[in-house]
């Protein structure tokens, strides 16, 4: 087809195999450690057919050239472990906490210099841009559901001429496409909404250079960062539902947002408008936040986010939460797939529970 695809029909159509009489609909998957010499692969750690379908459908979803990796966490370590040494990385006061570890653990060692930002804003960037060779970005964050003015920051920090990285993970690329705004790299947890079955651990960068995709190539080869060839298989089709859910999702969200600000015991309602999380603080203590979370029978008590069930915790229940400035009684809700009455029933019922008055 000539006109541009919508990126729900790149979902369902992309990183298919070549139409041709016999052969499967969905790629296959190939669980071999070793090739016949003579193709473009001969050992297991160099690519994977199932690999490279997923690679290529979630790259055209966000308008680059993706590489796949064992976890989210192998994937943004393959981007720092890109920067020379004394690299001075600007981000946000607290990315995703094993990102943070992963930037603090560097400059304990000197590889490189972090300075953090409360918010990344064109006006915080002015007197600190200068020399930085990275910025990392969340939008939005977890779990706070702060919101960056995607082309104004990534604008600042090209002309500065440092490379941006953008974790989309919750937005995903239906939401937005950071490299068509001028990123360099797009990081995803494949875990959490891509997959959306909350069955599997998978990373992915997107490079807008094929250059940087070569890179990222030759460091997974290197360290064995590689997924598993099940866990890609799941990925690629998790990711032709996501417009579906994420639809679904989205709306549920929204209308729980609007019923949480409403009620008497909730003191306030994180949500960005879009996206299929929601942050509420509850009235009373931390104590009070726990077992709001615990009283709960349909939504699931449980961490991470993105599957087709709801989840909540209260996140300052980890030192790491609590040491970034998150209210003690912040709850983070991952909405789900389920019917929005049946979940508010069970939200309502453990508010009156569980938060003090």
């Amino acid at each position: 087809m000539d006109e541009p695809l919508h990126p729900e029909t790149i979902a369902v159509t992309a990183g298919r195999p070549a139409r041709t009489a016999g052969a499967p609909l969905n790629s296959p998957i190939v669980p071999a450690s070793t090739f016949h010499h003579g193709g473009d692969i001969s050992y297991a750690r160099e690519g994977n057919p199932g690999w490279e379908a997923f690679e290529v459908a979630l790259g055209a979803l966000e308008h680059g050239h993706c590489v796949t990796f064992a976890s989210g966490l192998a994937a943004s370590s393959a981007i720092l472990d890109e920067l020379p040494v004394g690299a001075r990385v600007i981000a946000q006061r607290a990315p995703y906490f094993g990102v943070t570890e992963q930037l603090r653990e560097r400059e304990r060692r000197g590889q490189l210099k972090l300075e953090t930002h409360a918010e990344l804003t064109v006006a915080g960037l002015a007197d600190s841009i200068a020399g930085a060779n990275l910025v990392w970005i969340e939008s939005p964050t977890n779990p706070m559901l702060d919101v960056v003015d995607l082309p104004a920051v990534i604008g600042v920090a090209k002309e500065a001429g440092a490379l941006v990285v953008v974790d989309n993970t919750f937005a995903t690329p239906l939401g937005q496409t950071p490299l068509t705004l001028g990123a360099d790299l797009v990081l995803h947890s494949g875990t959490k909404l891509i997959g959306g079955h909350s069955d599997l651990l998978l990373g992915a960068v997107v490079a807008a250079d094929p250059a940087f995709q070569r890179r990222l190539l030759d460091r997974r080869h290197a360290t064995g960062a590689t997924p598993g060839v099940l866990e890609a298989y799941l990925a690629l089709r998790g990711l032709r539902t996501l417009p579906a859910r994420l639809a679904r999702a989205q709306a549920t969200a929204s209308e729980l947002a609007a019923r949480l600000a409403a009620h008497p015991r909730v003191d306030r309602v994180r949500h960005p408008g879009s996206g299929t999380i929601v942050s509420f603080e509850t009235a009373g203590t931390g104590e009070d936040a726990q077992r709001v979370c615990e009283a709960c029978r349909l939504i699931v008590h449980a961490t991470s986010l993105g599957g087709t069930e709801t989840t909540l915790e209260r996140r300052a229940r980890y030192a790491s939460e609590r040491a970034a400035g998150t209210p003690e009684t912040l709850i983070r809700m991952s909405v789900g797939l389920e019917h929005v009455d049946d979940l508010w029933r069970d939200l309502d019922r453990a508010l009156t529970v569980g938060a003090g008055s």
